[in-house]
């Protein structure tokens, strides 16, 4: 499954445990224990099914073989959500970001965009995997507030939330490379709240451990990595980690993956919960709206940003 990462299986225990139950109660607890020490972990869940996911792939194929000047018309002010393609910081990389999938006005258009005679397949496959994995989302969100014993914890996961970008993902490294290993999406956190990650089975995913060793992570078929973002570092008073991840990949394999990427409106604040302030750990961030911090990120792209922005 990936060495030393955490592995959940919801598929027995997960969605059918009554909220607030003793099991619930255990199940929060380890996630909560995987998210503070790693970062990250494997979740297996029957929230989508293979079928779903068969289709998506096939859907995400068609997407990218359409021609380039079709592709390069998705345009969007927000960061990271255009047609991004071979930059020279991921030169083997392309990709979409699209806001709120999951809703009919936003796929429909995405889609239309793309397929200006339409594509009823396409659009409605995106926004039940979108739906979908939001909701695994959330269940993940309220997990960890419950966990900490946060009043309206269903309500303030619901914040984290509060809108989305679904990411379609194509990496490939050209004909003729050499057995050397090629990262292909950059060391990074991710900005948001968490991550939720699937791949086609082609290996890729690396995370950086606390230790600073580089290690493959297997996403299991039927299953999603789930990565926690710096908003939800900060939210947490800096209990839980946000893990360093990179894409690499060896030899010219192609490799497609998709996430879903749970996070806040940006003119919302995040602001720690007085719950997770006392004397064993004293405030590390001050309250700050999304956009701000984006727009510092985006200025200094600085790894150490959240601590240089929030920091106390």
């Amino acid at each position: 499954m990936g060495s030393d990462a955490p592995y959940f299986d919801l598929r027995r225990d997960g969605f059918g445990i009554k909220e607030g139950s003793e099991e619930w109660r255990d199940m929060c607890l380890k996630v909560r224990e995987a998210s503070e020490t790693h970062g990250y972990f494997l979740l297996m869940c029957d929230e989508v099914s293979n079928d779903l996911r068969e289709e998506m792939f096939n859907q995400i194929n068609t997407l990218f073989d359409l021609p380039l000047q079709t592709k390069m018309k998705y345009k969007k002010p927000k960061l990271f959500r255009s047609y991004n393609r071979r930059s020279p910081i991921t030169p083997f990389y392309e990709g979409f970001g699209i806001d709120d999938a999951h809703l009919d006005v936003e796929a429909e258009s995405f889609t239309n965009l793309m397929w200006p005679e339409g594509n009823p397949k396409f659009s409605e496959t995106l926004k039940s995997m979108s739906s979908k994995m939001l909701d695994v989302g959330y269940l993940v969100l309220k997990m960890i507030m419950a966990s900490y014993d946060i009043p309206n914890y269903a309500s303030e996961a619901e914040k984290m939330k509060s809108t989305s970008d679904f990411k379609l993902l194509k990496y490939i490294l050209p004909d003729g490379s050499s057995d050397e290993t090629k990262v292909t999406m950059i060391s990074h956190t991710d900005k948001g709240c968490i991550s939720i990650l699937y791949d086609n089975d082609v290996q890729g995913l690396q995370m950086l451990t606390k230790s600073g060793e580089w290690i493959d992570i297997k996403i299991p078929k039927g299953g999603f990595a789930i990565i926690i973002g710096d908003l939800l570092k900060a939210w947490s008073n800096g209990r839980l980690h946000a893990a360093t991840h990179r894409v690499a990949l060896t030899k010219a394999k192609l490799r497609y993956s998709f996430g879903l990427f749970p996070i806040i409106k940006e003119d919302m604040e995040i602001k720690v919960p007085n719950e997770l302030v006392d004397d064993q750990h004293p405030l590390r961030y001050r309250p700050f709206i999304y956009r701000d911090y984006l727009n510092h990120y985006i200025a200094t792209r600085n790894p150490e940003g959240l601590e240089v922005f929030a920091g106390i």
